[in-house]
């Protein structure tokens, strides 16, 4: 029993109460009339409850660190340079592809106790620091094992088409032809891949490749999103809105036509401010735009080694408040029930509403706006996984 923020469309209610019966929620309401016959009854003691946090787009699993490449950048190297001396993804993927399931599994798991700490729990994890078969598969098996191994639901993505792998060196074509023929039919058919991502990117992969792949993607029922308009304007949102996709995320490079594709399309915009401020970018996404074409908006880390190397979701609430200017209402609301829809999830997660997985997080603050107020404060005092209540801060032990 606590005060209650996520009802619904993020409505709040004072003195609430909400029922859990076998893992789901039964039953919302005014404390006072809480159905309480046959409950053990938990007291948030003044509390606010909201739904789990949900971070829809990392790339936690990988070895290696590349500090160096965020010295370079201080020193005037830019992204895309780093990537054509070699550096970049591809550093990532070689420090990745010398490690094993338990070795992913050990450097990952420090990373998602940050997050479950602060009330996470759904984690979204992407592959694509393998880009081979035998690489892709070992990352999503660590993926798979973090679920098993700690209190949070993990959804995983594909994304063999990060990066043009060695072995393809001036072949592009064909390393889309390989994805399309034999990576992912294999993972998909080991049940390993929740989704298909792409980098659409000139650093990348053309929309015509991209493309290829997502026609593939569907014809295995596997829905796609798209890593789009981050560094230029390659038409990946208008792409995969024609897709149905479940997101486009980054977006600095968005354009009104864009704008207007994910609008008609119900295709989320995935807003990764902690990118944007490591690699210090001037050109902000179009948030008034999304904004007054009522694309909804959600909010993620992007947690990975080069770019973003962020292990606070309540610090990318933060930065988007500040940076770009959304509200708390908005952050909050990009942080549960619009994330869930960037992995289809909306049904099961994201709100606190009767028959949805009771998955919740407690905070000791005032209001719900102090979530995105506070730099570096965590105030998080419980964490509920599908109706279990747990401490914010669980162990790891390799």
């Amino acid at each position: 029993m606590a005060d209650v923020a996520g009802l619904g469309g993020l409505g709040e209610r004072r003195d609430g109460a909400v029922r859990v019966d076998h893992g789901r929620i039964s039953w919302v309401g005014a404390r006072a009339d809480a159905p309480l016959a046959g409950a053990t009854v938990i007291d948030g003691d003044g509390a606010w409850l909201t739904p789990g946090l949900i971070d829809c787009h990392t790339h936690i699993v990988h070895a290696g660190n590349r500090s160096d490449e965020f010295e370079a950048r201080l020193h005037g190297a830019s992204y895309a340079d780093i990537a054509h001396a070699g550096g970049g993804i591809m550093a990532t993927v070689r420090a990745t592809r010398a490690a094993s399931v338990a070795q992913l599994l050990a450097s990952s798991a420090p990373r998602v106790l940050r997050l479950l700490a602060e009330g996470v729990t759904t984690l979204e994890v992407k592959s694509g620091y393998g880009l081979t078969l035998a690489s892709e598969r070992t990352m999503l098996l660590a993926a798979r094992a973090l679920g098993r191994h700690l209190p949070v639901d993990i959804v995983t993505t594909f994304l063999g088409a990060h990066a043009l792998p060695a072995e393809f060196s001036g072949r592009a074509d064909a390393y889309i032809d390989h994805l399309i023929k034999v990576m992912l039919p294999a993972l998909a058919a080991e049940g390993l891949v929740d989704a298909v991502d792409a980098f659409c990117e000139t650093i990348g992969f053309t929309a015509a490749q991209t493309a290829r792949l997502f026609t593939a993607a569907r014809a295995l029922k596997l829905p796609v999103k798209l890593h789009a308009e981050q560094l230029s304007d390659q038409g990946g949102a208008v792409l995969v809105a024609r897709y149905q996709g479940l997101s486009a995320d980054h977006l600095e490079h968005l354009t009104m036509d864009g704008v207007a594709a994910l609008a008609q399309a119900g295709t989320v915009a995935v807003l990764l401010p902690g990118a944007w401020y490591f690699l210090r970018e001037q050109l902000a996404p179009p948030i008034a735009a999304l904004r007054a074409a009522g694309v909804p908006m959600a909010l993620a880390t992007d947690c990975n080694p080069g770019t973003s190397p962020l292990t606070s979701l309540l610090l990318a609430m933060n930065m988007a408040c500040t940076l770009w200017r959304l509200t708390p209402a908005e952050a909050l609301r990009g942080c549960t029930m619009q994330a869930a829809r960037a992995l289809g999830r909306q049904a099961d997660i994201g709100s606190i509403e009767v028959g949805k997985r009771a998955d919740f997080a407690l905070w000791r603050i005032e209001r719900p706006a102090d979530l995105c107020y506070a730099m570096g404060a965590n105030p998080c005092t419980g964490v509920v996984n599908a109706g279990v209540l747990r401490p914010p801060v669980v162990s790891w032990r390799d």
